[in-house]
């Protein structure tokens, strides 16, 4: 298992996208919300996501071609 902190940000349209909600439904991964701060039309979103490394990888390719600025903030890999 891994866990990898990712911050997000968005702009215009993608603010009001449910990211969050297809990052849990499209991939085996717990995503857990570490700060944020969202207004109408700019946001940044701290997530942390756990789970398998490949799932990770795919939904941090996924979240790539969502036009967010994606960083990548501390990866952790447990036994």
């Amino acid at each position: 298992m891994a866990v990898v902190d990712i911050n997000l940000t968005a702009r215009g349209a993608q603010v009001e996208q449910p990211w969050i909600w297809r990052l849990c439904r499209e991939f085996d991964v717990k995503v857990s919300v570490t700060k944020a701060n969202v207004d109408q039309d700019f946001g940044w979103v701290q997530v942390r996501l756990d789970g398998p490394v490949e799932e990770i990888q795919r939904a941090t390719a996924w979240l790539m071609t969502t036009g967010m600025h994606v960083d990548a903030l501390q990866r952790s890999v447990g036994a």
